[in-house]
């Protein structure tokens, strides 16, 4: 392995851009901003900008061996890293030294994408076999569970006292977070893979089976359906007023949820390939990688290429910007880091396999996974 410090880059920006507050009835506007990463992409509005800030200088602080591949993205509250594995175990590792607090076995069967969510006590994530699981966070022992009847690939949002989780038994599953109990259960006409994205009480899924819904969280009632006509793997990213995701059909997409009407659509004319990475959303920028080998920023208004950054494999990781810099692994086994405003590369770190898994960032450090089973963080 390898460390590369490629430049130094101005801390100056704190956050690049502010995810919106959402609410389901126990919201959390007002609340103080806490400097964690609770969940995939951060926050409820999937935007994967992080609160924190990172030195300019960036070092490898400690490494853990998960002994299976990690592509599950971890979620960081507390001084706690909580990251799932093949081996099926759900790990709480020290943030300070990487030291393991302890393990939780799953089903066999492996946890997958699906990436832990940590609040009030709990934490929850989502395994091959099909069952969601809740575990105390300062114990490791089970709480509860909840099997859907398909395997979850999809991550868990917690808003208030729900727990909102889509599983390839094709339904969005509403549970109540304290117990497990099913609420409500919302079926598609097909897997839902995508993590759901939270706004203004309204969980937001882009999916498999070509249709954007708006789920309202308090009772499960669909309250927006919007034919995009594309398979999308990846997760919606929430803007003020709109959303933006890729798709197996070689683009991104962005819609107005108000007229629930599609704004813009990127295909890059030359390199058509699947968007599985799921969008950043910062500084009037839409960043996301692609199965063409290369990280793309495009604009939040026009979907036109602002920049974009060439890699050896597919880029499946989801990107997470931290003030001027974007953070994003590729499966040629390099995560870098990358200028937000121009796209150059500022820092490079090499692993021994490729980084599929996302970027989770709190309390000045970065912890991300790899297929090796290696779970690495960064600060100073």
């Amino acid at each position: 392995m390898r460390l590369l410090a490629v430049g130094l880059l101005s801390m100056a920006s704190v956050l690049a851009q502010a995810p919106a507050r959402s609410a389901s009835g126990a919201g959390a506007a007002g609340a103080a901003v806490r400097d964690e990463w609770p969940q995939f992409r951060g926050n409820p509005n999937l935007t994967g900008v992080a609160v924190s800030t990172l030195p300019a200088n960036l070092k490898l602080l400690w490494t853990y061996d998960a002994g299976e591949p990690i592509e599950s993205s971890a979620a960081i509250v507390d001084g706690t890293v909580y990251v799932g594995s093949q081996a099926s175990e759900l790990l709480a590792i020290q943030l300070s030294d990487g030291k393991l607090k302890w393990k939780y076995k799953a089903k066999e069967g492996g946890i997958g994408e699906s990436s832990p969510a940590a609040a009030q006590g709990l934490v929850i994530i989502g395994d091959l076999a099909g069952t969601v699981h809740a575990v105390n966070a300062a114990t490791g022992k089970a709480v509860w569970t909840f099997e859907a009847q398909n395997e979850i690939k999809a991550s868990p949002v917690i808003v208030g006292d729900r727990v909102i989780i889509g599983s390839y038994d094709g339904s969005l599953h509403g549970l109540a977070l304290k117990t497990g109990k099913p609420l409500w259960q919302v079926k598609t006409n097909g897997p839902v893979h995508a993590t759901a994205a939270v706004a203004n009480g309204v969980a937001y899924i882009s999916g498999c089976d070509g249709v954007l819904r708006g789920i309202r969280i308090s009772d499960g009632v669909e309250v927006t359906q919007i034919v995009t006509g594309s398979y999308a793997g990846a997760s919606p990213a929430m803007g003020a007023s709109a959303t933006y995701f890729g798709t197996f059909d070689n683009d991104v997409l962005a819609f107005d949820l108000k007229t629930q009407k599609r704004l813009w659509r990127y295909e890059n004319p030359k390199r058509q390939f699947p968007f599985y990475s799921s969008a950043a959303l910062a500084d009037g920028k839409v960043i996301l990688g692609g199965r063409d080998k290369f990280v793309y920023a495009l604009d939040q208004k026009t979907g036109k290429v602002i920049w974009s950054y060439g890699t050896k494999a597919r880029v499946e990781s989801s990107p997470a910007v931290v003030g001027d810099r974007v953070f994003v692994g590729s499966n040629d086994g390099n995560f870098v880091a990358l200028n937000l405003k121009t796209g150059a590369k500022m820092w490079e770190f090499t692993g021994g396999a490729p980084f599929s898994a996302s970027p989770a960032v709190a309390q000045g450090r970065v912890v991300i996974g790899t297929q090796d089973g290696k779970l690495y963080c960064f600060g100073e």
